[in-house]
């Protein structure tokens, strides 16, 4: 009997106690942060979403495609900020920059996706965001453009299915007041040769070109001056310059309606994050979403499934 008695209360001892509604929760809000965690995790370093939002890749991708981004093939990235907290706080915190190491480098006619960085008299874009690009260049390559036709050290470059031209040559010699790099007598059309410079690189500066490098030797972190007769860099007078990091040469597929390279400079390649794999959705971006019937009968199905390439 009284043994009985002992195995009752240990069984009443050992039953789990109601839960709180403070631990309630605590446990829901564990879920949502793993959740949570799980998801930037992945959106970082294997697979994110990207759309499409202008049209300076057609016919290759569309503006308003929803593509899966392969960001596993160069290494992924740590997101730049603290994801959602931007949102609550009204403060983006950054976050330290961490790539994992990937299967290759970005190679020329790779579409890709990466961070712009900034316009061609811009140290650093005041906007983060992306952009999608083919890359046609990579560090040690000699570009140039004539009559819209690319030419890599030399040799033509075979277009890919999806560039498209949409207006006659501008004349060798019409210098575009926007091109990269400023003072030369280039446009879109004609263009180049520009080598695209590497990690180790040495660059001859002068007071006849420093105008040319002097935002390429600030994105990479360094104070530029001009003082009397001397150029400074970090405060000591200098002549040459050691490039410290590769890059890459993007252009949009539809070339005559693309600001790429040819306007704003070099993609550092630790920019690049990753290359779209396959569009899994597709509308008219020119639809507001508020307008949802409309919006819906924009859905182009036919995009759905696209590859690539």
């Amino acid at each position: 009997m009284a043994e009985r008695t002992r195995r009752k209360f240990m069984r009443n001892k050992d039953r789990k106690k109601p839960e709180t509604m403070k631990e309630k929760v605590v446990e829901f809000l564990k879920s949502i942060g793993f959740a949570l965690g799980a998801v930037i995790i992945l959106n970082s370093f294997v697979l994110a979403s990207f759309q499409v939002p202008t049209g300076s890749m057609e016919n290759t991708v569309m503006a308003g495609d929803l593509l899966f981004v392969n960001k596993f093939i160069y290494g992924g990235t740590t997101p730049p900020t603290v994801p959602i907290l931007g949102i609550l706080t009204g403060k983006e915190i950054e976050i330290p920059y961490f790539r994992v190491p990937g299967f290759k480098d970005p190679e020329k006619k790779d579409v890709i996706v990466f961070i712009f960085p900034g316009n061609r008299d811009e140290t650093k874009s005041p906007v983060f965001q992306y952009y999608l690009k083919r890359c046609v260049a990579v560090s040690g390559d000699t570009i140039e453009i004539r009559d819209k036709q690319v030419y890599i050290n030399g040799r033509k470059l075979i277009n890919p299915p999806g560039v498209v031209y949409q207006f006659q040559p501008q004349p060798k010699g019409a210098a575009h007041p926007g091109i990269f790099p400023p003072g030369k007598p280039w446009n879109p059309d004609n263009y180049g040769p520009l080598v695209i410079p590497g990690k180790g690189d040495k660059i001859e500066i002068s007071f006849e070109n420093i105008h040319e490098w002097i935002t390429f030797i600030r994105r990479e972190g360094h104070e530029v001056e001009i003082r009397g007769n001397d150029i400074l860099v970090d405060g000591v007078p200098t002549t040459t310059y050691t490039v410290e990091r590769d890059y890459v040469f993007g252009m949009g597929d539809n070339r005559d309606d693309s600001l790429d390279s040819r306007f704003w400079g070099f993609i550092p390649k630790e920019y690049v994050v990753g290359s779209p794999m396959i569009v899994y959705w597709s509308w008219d971006p020119r639809v507001p979403l508020y307008n949802f019937f409309k919006k819906l009968g924009s859905v182009r199905f036919d995009r759905i499934f696209t590859v690539i390439d």
